[in-house]
């Protein structure tokens, strides 16, 4: 599959709204308000990237201004039923953009949609509970071999069959989730009947298990086994990641000369490594978190507190221009790569995609 190289972009934005065509007692259908997010995400040709120092910003300013009449009003004014759904479809019509890729709306921390090129809804919904495991089967040594646990978060991805104001709504997605809940809050998960060695591939497989034949729309489940790791399944594929940060120092080279980012500047990064592979099925996982961050740490380290524009075989620092460097670095030592996310600031960056890519991650 052809590399893929996509910029996005984020914004907040505040407003009131409610949704009238709910139950009258339903909390959602009286007045109230969110800090949303909206994201925008556009292709650009790997090997046709004139402008991409800049896409970034303008992709930041072509969001800013399509959110401007919403920020700080009455949502009802502008759509009549204001969903996270029906948000996502008027920001994409609203924005000037010929290639728009995605359009994400997130109402809280724990909600939201991605729409796709195709004006196709995935709704997503994201839980917590806390849980104690261990890995029976690692190598001796291997620190998930001692009984530990984690705030585990899954998120359930629902496919939006039909367009209309309210197809499943989050409210639904709850009522799947709670018997789930129940069973794993506060309790062991080897104790679990299928959750006997519980990694992260194999409690999102059960998850989709216990949930699918009365969830039909259940698209993917996510587990994240901590805030840097865990894994997406969608009933035949497994796909992985793994985050980490990295401070770095830069200047633009192809820039103007009065551009500030021609200067010296720096970013707090975030990377994210996305892998396919399939399950070994003694281990339970795909690939071992722990050896993702061992085959990535020696380019982690010539990325860490250095100067990116100091690189050897970089020819310049936009967003793109690193993850290609990057992809070029691991894609031997990490055959199973198949994405690589790369954000400069906090939702705004860009992804190089050269397999499935799975559903998005929320911020």
């Amino acid at each position: 599959m052809r590399d893929t190289l996509l910029y996005l972009a984020t914004m907040p934005f505040e407003a009131a709204c409610q949704i009238d065509i709910l139950d009258k007692n339903h909390p959602a259908a009286h007045l109230h308000g969110h800090s949303y997010s909206a994201s925008i995400r556009v292709p650009i040709p790997v090997n046709d990237r004139n402008n991409s120092p800049e896409q970034v910003s303008f992709l930041k300013q072509q969001l800013a201004t399509s959110l401007e009449p919403l920020n700080y009003s009455l949502l009802n004014k502008h759509i009549d039923v204001p969903t996270d759904e029906n948000l996502a479809r008027w920001l994409h019509h609203k924005i000037n953009l010929a290639a728009i890729d995605r359009v994400a709306i997130q109402s809280t921390h724990d909600s939201g949609v991605d729409l796709d090129k195709k004006g196709h809804a995935h709704i997503w919904r994201r839980y917590r509970f806390e849980a104690a495991h261990q890995l029976p089967h690692v190598p001796k040594g291997h620190p998930c071999g001692n009984m530990h646990g984690h705030g585990f978060e899954v998120i359930l991805h629902a496919d939006q069959d039909n367009i209309s104001d309210m197809g499943i709504d989050f409210d639904a997605i709850d009522n799947h989730w709670q018997a789930l809940h129940e069973q794993l809050d506060y309790h062991c998960l080897n104790d679990i009947k299928g959750l006997e060695n519980p990694t992260s591939e194999v409690l999102a497989h059960w998850i989709w298990q216990q949930l699918k034949a009365d969830f039909v729309q259940l698209s993917w489940v996510t587990v994240y086994e901590t805030h840097t790791s865990g894994c997406h399944y969608n009933g035949s594929h497994y796909r992985i990641w793994k985050e980490q940060r990295f401070e770095s120092a830069l200047r633009l080279k192809s820039v103007n000369a009065n551009n500030k980012r021609r200067q010296l500047h720096g970013h707090s990064y975030l990377i994210r490594l996305h892998l396919t592979a399939t399950l070994d099925k003694v281990m339970g996982w795909t690939v071992d978190y722990g050896d993702v961050k061992r085959l990535f740490k020696p380019v982690y380290q010539q990325l860490d507190h250095a100067r990116l524009d100091l690189l050897d075989g970089l020819g310049d620092t936009d967003v793109g221009s690193v993850l290609i460097w990057i992809k070029d670095k691991m894609a031997d030592k990490l055959p199973q790569l198949d994405r690589i996310d790369l954000f400069e600031t906090p939702g705004c960056g860009a992804t190089l995609c050269w397999g499935e890519e799975g559903p998005a991650l929320p911020d």
